[in-house]
């Protein structure tokens, strides 16, 4: 079974091929064949492993490993057509086992240039360990321990709105939220767009009890605008959906708003809640809290 994951951030490949993502995907995966071969999973290893929320500079040397790590494969393969990823890694295995190779597997072992192969998964693997925060000398056991602890904060995270989006950029762009905004059709000096009509037209201004651009007059007057009654929003199911639309609506307002003046913009939002959200917004450096209420950053 092939998985793909369509990621051009070597930071993934790198947390990927790492010992703490591999001691994961044993466990969470599933076994085939009379081999009971280790069998990767996309629903049990990939979406609920949780990522490193690792600094930049960080993320910077995962990143830069992980591109050598694919270099060096791809290096080695291209000079010889005949060696394989397979090949490689067990001898890689024996490496690190102690065992004594064969005459094929040190053949192997010199066309892949398997130690400088340990060496980058050594240093990879520390890098990663680091991003965690966690000791190199964790076991295994241990490793599968702090991440399923970790699974379970990062799911408390995101019933509370905070999410760690992969592709931030694919996923949430910009961080706006999918509501439609309201179209202002008025330029800068506060005409109309309609104003820009041919000279001599008779329609006037829309909206403007004076007159059009060739001064002719409207054919009735205007009444007075009659106030409406704003329209209010769907406030959404979806937690992530929510605290989108809420940062949507806080950047949209004019000042400082209170959380119970932002719920009145949603149908059957509620105070409290939407309290909770903004001060989840503040917390990520989306939003501001002052004494009179909540503001844009």
């Amino acid at each position: 079974m092939l998985v793909v994951v369509a990621t051009d951030d070597a930071f993934h490949l790198g947390v990927m091929s790492s010992r703490l993502h591999v001691a994961w995907a044993l466990a969470a995966g599933r076994r085939l064949g009379v081999g009971n071969d280790p069998r990767y999973n996309k629903t049990t290893c990939f979406d609920p492993f949780p990522f490193p929320a690792a600094t930049e500079v960080r993320q910077q040397r995962i990143r830069e490993l992980g591109e050598a790590l694919d270099a060096h494969r791809k290096k080695q393969q291209a000079a010889y057509p005949g060696l394989t990823i397979t090949g490689m890694y067990n001898v890689l295995e024996k490496l690190r086992s102690g065992e004594a190779l064969t005459d094929k597997e040190r053949k192997i072992h010199d066309y892949g240039l398997v130690s400088v192969l340990k060496k980058i998964h050594d240093d990879l693997d520390a890098a990663v360990f680091n991003a965690y925060g966690w000791p190199t000398t964790l076991s295994d056991d241990e490793i599968l321990e702090r991440l399923v602890a970790l699974n379970h904060e990062r799911a408390a995270e995101e019933k509370r709105g905070l999410i760690r989006w992969l592709r931030p950029e694919f996923q949430n762009k910009a961080g706006a939220a999918d509501v439609q905004q309201e179209l202002d059709t008025a330029d800068e000096d506060g005409a109309d767009t309609d104003d820009a009509d041919e000279a001599g037209a008779k329609k006037p201004a829309r909206g403007r009890g004076g007159t059009g651009k060739s001064g002719a007059k409207p054919a009735r007057a205007r009444q007075p605008a009659t106030p409406t009654k704003p329209v209010k929003q769907a406030w959404p199911k979806d937690l992530a959906e929510q605290t989108r639309a809420v940062r949507a609506a806080l950047a949209a307002a004019a000042g400082v708003r209170t959380a119970a003046e932002v719920a009145q913009g949603f149908k059957h939002a509620k105070a409290p809640r939407m309290e909770e959200i903004l001060d989840t917004l503040v917390a990520l450096g989306h939003a501001r809290r002052t004494d009179s209420g909540y503001a844009p950053a």
